[in-house]
Order: structure tokens, then C-alpha cells, then sequence
């Protein structure tokens, strides 16, 4: 075995009860490798694997992303980076070795910078390879404890022809389950990737992207990662360049946020993603999408395959990656694809709230105050609810006001009607889309300031007509929006670029659905749905919906 690195001895207390722990009769590597992470998972602090961003991959998803790997011949290359405890690679090894009888030689590349694991990961990496040698093949390890990223930054080089390049290998099969944590953007790694960098990127995409760099042509890649990358401008640049590289196969959603790593605690939402390395002028006709609770059901997946154009319009912006999980998405999406309206098609914009509180504190007050001093509402999530809106709402921490003068000029707008869109949601909530209707005549005043966690939506050379706003509030609200939008964002924030994105139907539909809500002189959440599900003839999609 290559070592690229010295290992350092772990000093942990747990380096006694590994050292007790050796492989059963004829026991798989990657069940070796999973109790060995069980024993060490159990003595490492939340801390420490937070830090390094280390949730070991259940055994049970490692065999199922093997399985998406198809690969005949004698000789076959193979990445891990961020490998933890190597299940990911056992387990790919074992399947194969299972269905492929002409396999001669591996070579296995694996990137570990724990070094309180590398011992335990050395202990794995050789029963693997006499576990392979008692079948005649041939295992090279080359384990390195450097970081994957910057030992890999000559691919982020334009200027390097990459696959001449003798300091570039390329691999046939990478498979990984990276790290998960935010990097700030003077991170060495942050620099190297800033073609693909925007705002504090997750290093998890500057893996994913790395390793779609390194792999061969017609090679493949399975991750398990969080999906937040499918939408949003953060990831815009990562979509862009890692759609250059690669063709998307197969993808599996978890219908439950924390099955898939409950033993971390995990709450992001995750996805295992399987693509292969194509030339640019080449699309994959179709996806497949499978879908399970989590680990439990994996292996009774349900599945179906979708035209690749249904979920990723290749031609767009913005590249939003859609996720359907059940036949109530997929006419939820058809629907939308049948609107051609949007936002600037109708001469509508959305801003975020240039209002940042920690930055304005002193301008910011809880009470009016009656004297030299003149102050403008403030608006913030507390005064904001679905299709409801209330100021002021006495809340500590939670300033009703902001100071008009020379310093907070910049950050006021008109007082004119808005439509307040939350900028978060809880993960758990019911909804992910919460706008509140804002008339003018709310306020007596000129100008009005809207906080930093709110999006608004506005008409910029006038003003949004009441059943303009009142329709278009009632629809972000709805469910068939909510649906709609979940299929492609996975995490709790609601972008601005987002909603520019997002398909909306003729004006006159919104504008129609305005004039019912006032005819019905309630600006009442309460029949919204039954009300907009009958407008479209949508009704019996939802007939069957379980409950979020």
C-alpha cells in the first residue's frame, strides 16, 4: 500500500476497542469496515464530526449506490475521496467482483484527512486486499491524507490541457460520500474552485466537482450529497460546469429528511446521484428517478424514468435540476411547463429587503417615538403569514420602526404595494412558500423599510393592481405552488432567483383570481386551494395526497 502521507497514531480511546475488533470467517470488507465505523463513530465527539464533516455511509445505501455501477473489463481505476472508513469502496469492490468475472487488477485511490481514522482505515484497507487476493486479484492502494481538493487544483487551471497533463489522473469509477460544511470564500479551497464559487460555497460541490474533472471519458460517478445544490444562484456556477462534465443516469430521492444518516442527526435533505462522463454534445435520452422512505426500503425502491428535457432544461440559466417523488409532482410539473408567463413578463420584479438589522441597529427602534426624530415602519417575518399581514407586532427583539435620515435613505423604499414573501422556512414547516399581502394605504407614510429575511415582490416603474397582488399572493401561497416548488429546492431557503425562474400563468388567470378573493371580501388562507385547484381543473390531483 502507497501511503502518500505520515499516519499518525490516534490517542482516542477508542484505538483499545479497535484493536479487539477483527474480521469474522470469510466476513465482506464492507461489513468489516462498517462495525470498525460503528466502534469509532461511537467514541468521536458530534463536534469532531461536524467539524470534519464526517457521517459514515450506511452500509445499506453504500450496496445500493454500488449497484448503479456497470463496468466490464480487466483492469478498472477507482477513486474515493473522503473515503471515512472505506465502506463506500468495499462495497463497490464486492459487487464488482460479483459481476465481473474478467476483472484481473484494481487500482484504488482513496482520500482520508482524519488522521485519528487513518489507522482504523489502513486495518480495512488490508483485509480488502487479502480478501481480494484470495480471488486472484490484484488490489493497489494508494492512500493519501492530503486534501483532496487542493491536491487535485491543477483541474480548476483553464490554461492545463487536462487529459495530457501527466500531473491529472483520470479514473474510471468515483465514488464518494464528501464532506458537508460551509467553507468561507478565503479558504484556500474556496480560491482554487471560484470559477464555480458564489457567495460560501459547501464543499461538497467542489468535490463532486473535482472528481467530475478526474474521471475518464464514458467513466462514472455516484455521490451521496445534500440536494440543495439542484437550485438556487449558490450553486448556479457548479451546475454549469458540472453539466460540461457530465450526463445524470439515475437519481434517488429519501421521502424522510433524517433516515438516511438517523444515527448523525443529519436533517439536510439528501440524494444519491449517478452520471457518467459524456462529450458535451451528447444528452442521455432519459433519467431514471427511484425513490424510498429511506434506508429501511431502499431495496423496494419505486421507480420511473423521465425524459431528460422533463427535469433539467439543459438550454436555461439557471439549470434548476426538478424532482419528482410521485405522480401528483408530475402533473404538477407538466402544468407548470404548459404556462409561459413569469415575473418580468409581466413587468413584475423581486428584490430582498436591503434592510439589515445587525448592520442598522441604531436606527431601529421598538416603539414610535414622538419628538425630532422621524420614523418609517419596519417590516420583518413576525409581520408576515400566509395571505395575512400585521403591524405593528410587539415582539422583543423585533423593531417596528427605522429611522428616516441621510444614513438609512439607501435602505427605505416607496410605500406602495408589495407582495412579502418569507425568505426562510423551518424545515419542517407545512409550507415552504409564505407571502403576505401589503397595501400602501396600510401605513401613513412616504417610505417603508423591509427587513433582510423577507423577499418583495413590486411593479417598478408603477404600481401592482389589487387583484394583481391579491392573485398572485393567493397562488404563491397554494399548494399546487408549494408542490411545484419543492420539486426542486431542498433546503429552507426561498431565493429571489428562484421565483424569477418560475413559470406563472396568463396575467388574466391572476388577475381573475384577485377579483374572487375581493369579491369574497376575505383575504382568509382558508378554501385558497379548493378555490385555485378548481380554477385550473387540477382538483383530482390532490384528491389522493397524503399530508405533509
Amino acid at each position: 500500500m502507497r501511503i502518500n502521507s505520515r499516519l499518525h497514531t490516534s490517542s482516542s480511546s477508542s484505538s483499545n476497542a479497535i484493536d479487539d475488533i477483527c474480521p469474522f470467517l470469510n466476513e465482506l470488507p464492507s461489513l468489516f469496515a462498517e462495525r470498525l465505523g460503528k466502534v469509532y463513530a461511537n467514541s468521536a465527539s458530534s463536534t469532531h464530526k461536524k467539524e470534519k464533516g464526517q457521517f459514515f455511509t450506511p452500509k445499506g445505501i453504500a450496496d445500493f449506490m454500488s449497484g448503479l455501477v456497470k463496468m466490464s473489463c480487466s483492469k478498472i481505476k477507482i477513486l474515493d475521496p473522503g473515503c471515512g472508513m472505506a465502506i463506500l469502496s468495499c462495497s463497490l469492490i464486492e459487487h464488482l467482483v460479483s459481476h465481473n468475472k474478467e476483472i484481473k487488477e484494481i487500482e484504488l485511490v482513496v482520500y482520508e484527512t482524519d488522521n485519528d481514522i487513518l489507522p482504523c482505515l489502513k486495518i480495512v484497507l488490508d483485509y480488502l486486499k487479502g480478501w481480494l487476493l484470495n480471488q486472484n486479484i490484484y488490489l493497489e492502494i494508494t492512500l493519501s491524507a492530503n486534501d483532496f481538493v487542493l491536491d487535485n487544483k491543477i483541474c480548476f487551471e483553464k490554461s492545463v490541457p487536462l487529459f495530457f497533463n501527466e500531473q491529472v489522473k483520470t479514473y474510471d469509477i468515483v465514488i464518494s460520500n464528501p464532506p458537508y460544511f460551509k467553507i468561507p470564500k478565503d479558504d484556500d479551497r474556496a480560491i482554487a474552485a471560484r470559477s464555480i464559487v458564489w457567495g460560501q460555497p459547501n464543499i461538497y460541490s467542489i468535490f463532486m466537482m473535482v472528481a467530475a474533472k478526474l474521471l475518464k471519458d464514458k467513466g462514472q460517478l455516484v455521490f451521496i450529497t445534500p440536494r440543495s445544490f439542484t437550485s438556487g444562484n449558490y450553486f448556479r456556477a457548479f451546475r454549469e460546469a458540472f453539466f460540461r462534465e457530465i450526463e445524470i443516469e439515475h437519481i434517488h430521492l429519501f421521502g424522510s429528511r433524517t433516515d438516511a444518516f438517523e444515527k448523525d442527526n443529519i436533517l439536510q435533505e439528501t440524494l444519491i446521484l449517478k452520471g457518467k462522463k459524456q462529450h458535451l454534445d451528447t444528452h442521455l435520452p432519459e433519467i431514471v428517478v427511484t425513490h424510498s422512505s429511506g434506508i429501511n426500503d431502499i431495496g423496494n425502491h419505486k421507480q420511473k424514468k423521465y425524459r431528460t428535457n422533463e427535469l433539467i432544461n439543459y438550454h436555461s440559466k439557471e439549470k434548476i435540476i426538478h424532482l419528482p417523488t410521485n405522480e401528483i409532482d408530475d402533473n404538477v410539473i407538466k402544468l407548470f411547463k404548459s404556462w409561459s408567463g413569469s415575473l418580468s413578463a409581466y413587468n413584475i420584479k423581486i428584490s430582498t429587503g436591503p434592510v439589515v438589522s445587525f448592520r442598522a441597529t441604531k436606527y431601529l427602534f421598538n416603539q414610535y417615538q414622538n419628538g425630532t426624530i422621524y420614523l418609517v415602519p419596519l417590516y420583518q417575518l413576525v409581520n408576515t403569514s400566509k395571505m395575512h399581514f400585521e403591524w405593528p407586532v410587539t415582539k422583543r427583539d423585533k423593531p417596528q420602526y427605522i429611522q428616516f435620515c441621510d444614513e438609512t435613505r439607501s435602505l427605505l423604499l416607496p410605500n406602495k404595494n408589495y407582495i412579502l414573501l418569507r425568505r426562510f422556512s423551518a424545515k419542517d414547516d407545512k409550507s415552504r412558500l409564505v407571502a403576505a399581502p401589503y397595501f400602501a394605504d396600510i401605513a401613513q407614510a412616504e417610505y417603508i423599510g423591509i427587513e433582510n429575511h423577507l423577499n418583495y415582490i413590486y411593479r417598478p416603474d408603477g404600481d401592482l393592481e389589487n387583484n394583481e397582488l391579491l392573485g398572485l399572493c393567493a397562488l404563491l401561497n397554494s399548494n399546487l405552488f408549494d408542490t411545484y416548488f419543492r420539486t426542486f429546492n431542498g433546503n429552507i431557503n426561498v431565493s429571489a432567483t428562484e421565483l424569477r425562474e418560475m413559470p406563472l400563468p396568463p396575467l388574466e388567470d391572476i388577475k381573475q383570481i384577485g377579483n374572487e378573493i375581493i369579491v369574497q371580501k376575505s383575504l382568509s388562507y382558508t378554501g385558497i386551494d379548493d378555490f385555485i385547484n378548481s380554477y385550473f381543473g387540477i382538483a383530482h390531483i390532490f384528491v389522493n395526497e397524503q399530508s405533509r
